[in-house]
């Protein structure tokens, strides 16, 4: 039996198919306003496999020259990022007990054929929030390690409708996506998945 690192918590099939397709609606209306972008790897410039774009008052974006960074704005177009929508805001209150609100949602699509490698959320001034991730569209192998690179990594699948609780002592642990498992899910209609992270990137007032 898998055995998660402490402080991470998966909740499988939490979002009902209903949910998710709201959900889905809204990211469009998301992107409609802040275009999905490709980030580059800082130094390399080398582009990432996904595709991405925020919402809240907060974005995370990474260039060749600024590299890692959070900034109010998307990086194509000047323009603020669209707030978070409400549903999401729930999300966050009901399931991290936090009575204030995430600054950033990150939204990164990827395509059957993307992945992310292991890397750690830690370009934020506040880790005792948790960072909540959700997954929809198709199913992904998702791999956690410890708080250092060189330490055991364990993977399981993610479904559409899943969430996970990345806080606590796993706050920090490393974490990537393996791989995307076509047509497992139908709820996009070119295949894919869509991540949704919402983060608190400044200490809370």
């Amino acid at each position: 039996m898998l055995e998660l690192p402490e402080g991470l918590k998966h909740l499988p099939h939490y979002l009902g198919e209903d949910e998710q397709q709201a959900l889905v609606a809204e990211i469009r209306d998301v992107v409609s306003k802040a275009p999905l972008f490709t980030p580059v790897m800082p130094r390399s410039g080398q582009p990432m496999s996904v595709r991405m774009t925020n919402c809240g008052p907060l974005g995370w974006v990474t260039d060749k020259e600024k590299g890692y960074r959070y900034q109010q704005y998307h990086p194509d177009t000047g323009v603020r990022w669209p707030p978070i929508p409400r549903r999401l805001l729930d999300l966050w209150h009901q399931l991290t007990g936090l009575d204030y609100e995430p600054e950033a949602c990150l939204v990164n699509f990827y395509a059957d054929s993307a992945k992310m490698g292991l890397h750690q959320d830690r370009d934020e001034a506040e880790f005792s929030a948790p960072v909540l991730s959700i997954s929809l569209g198709n199913s992904c192998l998702f791999r956690i390690g410890g708080a250092d690179r060189k330490d055991k990594t364990q993977s399981f699948r993610l479904d559409s409708g899943d969430i996970v609780l990345i806080g606590g002592a796993s706050r920090l642990n490393f974490h990537g996506v393996d791989r995307i498992y076509p047509e497992t899910s139908t709820l996009l209609k070119n295949g894919g998945r869509i991540n949704l992270t919402l983060r608190r990137v400044t200490p809370a007032p």
